[in-house]
């Protein structure tokens, strides 16, 4: 079953009076529960697919629908609570909140739902990815792959439908990145979520269910194994 259908995306900027397309007329389905991976090199307009299916950018054409939802058109307030109950996000630079406790950053997405067991939720997900002890440190003091942990609990404290992640080992050294790797899948298979990850590596192309590969704006490939 289909949680996520983009159709006929469509996305361009403009520099000076020069027209860049970075979107060129792509369509994707994404089924409950799949590992999809979009690769393509730096340009081809992955980063950008991203954030316009996980409503944190507009399409300048063409329709994005969750479970059936089409969210292209909602205003901000409207999608903002929609986003922070629905996906969860993991990006490459953390986007911790510098003035925020750890235990803080993981319950903020919570909060803001109002779940009164929002605490107990992140002190539950902190203890699994072994962060107990530094839930009162702040971003600045964790190492790069205990802010990624973090921010992996941040992305999963309100049990997102889909998992949306950026390049989210593309600051780690290779052996955090393999922990990040492991526990993001980990995560995904256990709590059944969707997730849809941007990366140039092969190495965690070959462990995705899917690969579509953008080039130049347009969809290249779409198979089902590298």
């Amino acid at each position: 079953m289909s949680i996520l259908d983009a159709r006929g995306i469509t996305k361009s900027y403009r520099i000076a009076s020069r027209k860049i397309i970075v979107l060129d007329d792509v369509s994707l389905s994404v089924t409950e529960r799949e590992f999809l991976v979009i690769r393509g090199e730096s340009g081809s307009g992955k980063s950008t697919l991203l954030t316009i299916l996980s409503g944190l950018d507009r399409p300048d054409a063409g329709r994005v629908l969750i479970k059936n939802r089409d969210i292209t058109d909602l205003d901000e307030d409207q999608l903002a609570p929609f986003r922070n109950k629905t996906f969860g996000f993991v990006f490459q630079s953390f986007h911790l909140i510098p003035s925020l406790t750890v235990l803080e950053n993981v319950m903020f997405p919570a909060e803001l739902c109002g779940d009164q067991r929002g605490r107990e939720k992140a002190e539950k997900l902190l203890s699994r990815v072994g962060l107990s002890g530094r839930s009162d440190s702040l971003p600045r003091q964790l190492s790069g792959g205990e802010r990624q942990r973090c921010a992996i609990c941040r992305a999963l404290v309100n049990n997102p439908a889909i998992l949306f992640a950026d390049e989210p080992t593309g600051n780690l050294d290779s052996v955090n990145g393999r922990a990040v790797l492991d526990l993001l899948l980990e995560f995904h298979v256990e709590c059944r979520t969707t997730m849809i990850l941007v990366t140039h590596s092969q190495e965690i192309a070959q462990r995705a269910d899917r690969v579509v590969t953008l080039r130049d704006g347009r969809l290249a490939a779409d198979n089902g194994h590298v």
